[in-house]
């Protein structure tokens, strides 16, 4: 079984930057294909950013230049180092595993940007 922890969030001002991180409790993280993405109030959950086994990675346009995905295979830990942040990247950010067609998620860290 797959248990995914995110931690990181918290209150930000405009312009500023926060780390997220999902540690991963379980077999086989290398091969698993991360994910992040983001539920805003009264919007449905969206992608943010991806990566595969082999360090790949894709952007939603919106963070594209500003975010950065990355892994730590020995550590099992998944990031999403968000710079230049803006108010509308205030969401619920959650990670996801797939591996074989089975999804496993994580319950979300809540990032607030705000003056």
């Amino acid at each position: 079984q797959v248990q995914l922890v995110e931690s990181g969030g918290g209150l930000v001002q405009p312009g500023g930057s926060l780390r997220l991180s999902c540690a991963y409790s379980g077999n086989f993280f290398s091969i698993s294909r991360m994910t992040w993405l983001r539920q805003a109030p009264g919007k449905e959950r969206e992608l943010v950013a991806d990566i595969t086994g082999d360090g790949i990675t894709t952007y939603a346009d919106s963070v594209q230049g500003r975010f950065t995905i990355s892994r730590d295979n020995a550590r099992s830990t998944m990031f999403l180092q968000m710079n230049s942040l803006k108010p509308e990247d205030t969401a619920v950010y959650y990670c996801k595993s797939s591996r074989w067609g089975v999804n496993y998620w994580g319950q979300g860290t809540k990032v607030t940007v705000s003056s």
